[in-house]
């Protein structure tokens, strides 16, 4: 990756691509107890996904609540605009550093100027890996989310019933996001013991994570893929249910399989999970498309990174709930895990609406 002046140039080039909000810099870096009211830089992968837009406004709104000044900046899936991002907001004095990571791997370098500068970091919902220049992760319990998926699909065929065999076919989110090993783990961990008894047929034969694998949770790359599962092992047996780890891949496998009559008459579209409770896949949900989502309720996410921000940036020990789990490669890094919420069509009102993470106008 980039460092250095190329780094530092492209980075104040870049900094049109994200958004700063309050952005004048500080000076120099943080020693942990005297950075109240100083720069905090918040980078977000991309602005595809509805939920890094909220996320991102969510932490701007709260650490602006809190007396600190915020750079909020996202990186359009491409890892060196984000390297680019991270190094300019070390060059504007950032006292902290808030990452959702494009790449969980490309960040190690950036870091050490950080830790040089004592710029504290929180990795966001996505692990930083290779590195021991972070302090905390903040997420949700990944691995549970992978296990709702999961038994969702199982309870819903009634394979506890004795039902079956039902033909599956798997995707994973992307390879070079960690969380995508844990949901793609946790849904394993349900639905092997059934393919391994025959109960669930995966025809294509793809099992494995690398075969599973949507590079930058791409909804096309997931359609395409879906595309050529149903016309080499599909031609004349019907897809039962589709494990999809996220909203966005949810979406391009829905329209694959309405490309091929799936959804028409004498035709039901298979049950399809996926992930974020994104608006999109909401109304498919209501609309009897996509069949389930994972809720991730990304206001208390937010809530929780700052506060953990605002504890290392006054002195205080930040709240952890596992100490255990998270193991980037260097350290094992404390993390705070919130609990995800299975949704569907029967459910969607009460964790959705009834919560005001949507209003029922917006999902008419």
């Amino acid at each position: 990756m980039s460092t250095g002046v190329v780094v530092a140039v492209l980075g104040l080039a870049l900094a049109a691509c994200g958004q700063s909000a309050n952005g004048a810099a500080g000076g120099g870096g943080s020693d942990g107890g005297d950075a109240k009211g100083g720069l905090v830089g918040i980078a977000m992968p991309t602005k595809s996904s509805e939920r890094w837009i909220n996320d991102g406004a969510n932490m701007v709104k709260q650490f602006q609540a809190k007396g600190y000044k915020t750079d909020l900046q996202f990186g359009d899936n491409v890892v060196e605009n984000q390297v680019a991002q991270v190094e300019n907001m070390i060059t504007k004095g950032a006292k902290l550093l808030v990452i959702a990571p494009i790449d969980g791997s490309s960040l190690s370098d950036v870091l050490q100027k950080a830790a040089a500068a004592k710029i504290r970091v929180i990795s966001y919902d996505r692990l930083i890996r290779g590195t021991g220049d972070i302090d905390y992760y903040a997420t949700f319990d990944n691995y549970k989310v992978g296990v709702l998926q999961a038994t969702y699909i199982v309870d819903r065929l009634g394979l506890q019933n004795g039902k079956g065999p039902f033909n599956i076919e798997l995707f994973a989110g992307s390879p070079d996001d960690n969380n995508a090993a844990f949901f793609y783990q946790g849904a394993m961990s349900v639905l092997r013991p059934q393919i391994e008894a025959k109960k669930l047929v995966v025809k294509s034969g793809q099992t494995e994570f690398t075969q599973a694998a949507t590079l930058r949770w791409d909804g096309g790359v997931a359609q395409s893929r879906m595309d050529n599962l149903l016309s080499k092992a599909y031609s004349s047996a019907t897809v039962d249910a589709v494990l999809s780890p996220y909203d966005g891949i949810s979406i391009g496998v829905v329209s694959s399989l309405k490309g091929v009559g799936y959804g028409g008459a004498g035709k039901p579209l298979p049950i399809v999970t996926g992930q974020d409770a994104e608006l999109a896949s909401v109304k498919s949900i209501i609309a009897g498309e996509q069949t389930q989502t994972v809720y991730k309720d990304t206001r208390e996410l937010a809530k929780v990174a700052v506060q953990m921000g605002d504890a290392l940036l006054t002195g205080h020990q930040p709240e952890v709930n596992d100490t255990k789990q998270y193991d980037n490669g260097v350290k094992v890094v404390p993390s705070y895990l919130l609990q995800p919420v299975s949704v569907d069509k029967d459910n969607y009102q009460k964790v959705l609406v009834d919560s005001g993470q949507y209003t029922a106008d917006q999902l008419k």
